[in-house]
């Protein structure tokens, strides 16, 4: 790489290093939990460089830094990846205290193939299994997330931060402006970071939740919107930590609180004419509308490993707690898993309320893109339209993470969308993550059952 990669930046790299001097790129990648990985190498080595090495174990680590086995019959020999920059995703880093940049990298191993577990690749993957179809997906996720006072100690439950006011944030204020203005700072610096990286926030709105918020982005494309749920996750947490507050991104942080989610709205177009294909030419719902729902009840129980891949994840779905347990379809009706928001037939589209936002956005979009594209392809046909209060509903997801990832296992249609390969190497991982969990005893547990059983 020469230096007349500085002369492609995108526009908002370009005008946030406009009359400065580049210090530092931070060349990263996106583990199965979705944490940055990488190395940060000075501007003149970047600029030298056309690839730099990761060892492949960075995929087999869990969320606690533990491995999976899951280096298959070679061993575990840490095989060097090649990490090569999409330059495309260039993004400044503003809360570092030199002139940085992040540049997201594709692995791909010694013979120039995708590495299949890496999560950005699982994603592309999908999107080009709709692009041999002459399809083209479109994705607009919403994160929720919680501001949270310091916690400094694990066995402390985690409260909700001190507002402006003074005050701890409090529960039950949706869509309160006054609820918003407590987290002003922090808000603020929010919107400056995104500003700086290019990202366009589509709304910021106060959740259910003490100290819960949630950032709605505008659609596009899979993968650039998977990038920028990626960064964004980063820049909230550097933002919050400005403030003496931490933001979290777990899927039930408090537990009389809601959980946070990340809502994934689907529409998928006819490349060739740009139509979205969910409308007919006199504005009707068609048959892919209904297939593509479809795909996502019948298929979606095996993916919830992928959407909830935590412990924690499935303490969110819980009955007339603002999240949905089970995979109903409905228009306009909140308490769906799957929703059919307003619209007009261009816009018509399909929300997906079951990931949460503790999961990797890679591999979430991809699984959710992955369960509608199984339903086209299939031309499955959905249950009828549920009207009324799908809480009233029977359960029909996974409650927690071993029988969700025993679904997962048994899904031959979602391991052929996502890669044979990831499927087997997630499996391994998040059952070691499980099996970790399973050897911690809980303060319930001392609480109920020491001298009473």
């Amino acid at each position: 790489m020469t230096d007349t990669w500085m002369k492609k930046l995108p526009e908002s790299a370009a005008a946030y290093l406009e009359g400065r001097r580049l210090d530092e790129v931070e060349c990263i990648v996106s583990d199965l939990p979705g944490i940055a990985r990488g190395k940060a190498v000075p501007a003149k080595k970047f600029s030298r460089q056309e690839y730099f090495h990761l060892p492949d174990s960075i995929f087999y680590q869990t969320i606690t830094g533990g491995w999976g086995e899951a280096a298959g019959d070679g061993g575990f020999i840490e095989r060097d990846m090649i990490l090569r920059p999409d330059m495309s995703t260039a993004t400044a880093a503003p809360w570092t205290g030199d002139w940085t940049l992040q540049v997201i990298h594709d692995a791909y191993d010694r013979m120039g193939d995708p590495i299949e577990f890496a999560p950005r690749n699982v994603l592309k993957r999908v999107v080009e299994l709709y692009r041999k179809q002459g399809l083209k997906p479109v994705v607009a996720p919403e994160m929720e997330f919680f501001l949270v006072a310091r916690n400094l100690d694990p066995a402390k439950k985690i409260e909700p931060m001190m507002g402006r006011s003074g005050r701890p944030a409090a529960a039950r204020q949706a869509y309160s402006m006054t609820a918003v203005d407590e987290f002003g700072p922090v808000i603020d610096d929010i919107y400056d970071f995104a500003e700086a990286q290019g990202f366009e926030i589509d709304g910021i709105t106060q959740e259910g939740g003490a100290g819960q918020l949630e950032i709605n982005l505008v659609h596009g494309d899979p993968v650039k919107l998977a990038d920028e749920v990626f960064y964004f996750k980063r820049l909230i947490r550097e933002a919050a930590l400005r403030h003496d507050c931490y933001a979290t991104f777990m899927a039930k942080p408090i537990a009389d609180e809601p959980g946070s989610a990340m809502h994934i709205h689907h529409s998928v177009l006819d490349i060739e004419t740009g139509q979205n294909i969910f409308s007919g030419p006199q504005g009707g719902e068609t048959d892919a509308f209904f297939q593509f729902i479809a795909g996502l009840q019948n298929h979606m129980p095996a993916a919830i490993a992928v959407m909830a891949p935590y412990v924690n994840s499935y303490r969110r779905y819980v009955r007339d707690h603002a999240a949905p347990i089970n995979l109903e379809w409905g228009r306009d009706n909140r308490t769906t898993g799957i929703r059919v928001p307003l619209s007009g037939p261009e816009a018509r589209r399909v929300e997906n309320r079951l990931a949460g936002m503790d999961c990797n956005p890679y591999l979430g979009i991809a699984a959710s893109l992955a369960c509608g594209l199984i339903g086209i392809q299939q031309e499955e046909r959905p249950d009828k339209q549920f009207k009324g209060d799908a809480y009233a509903g029977d359960e029909d997801i996974p409650r927690e993470m071993g029988a969700a990832l025993d679904l997962f296992d048994e899904s031959k249609a979602l391991h052929d969308m996502l890669g044979p390969e990831f499927a087997r190497v997630y499996s391994i991982v998040k059952r070691a993550e499980y099996e970790e969990f399973l050897g911690v005893i809980s303060p319930w547990e001392r609480e109920h059952l020491l001298l009473n059983v």
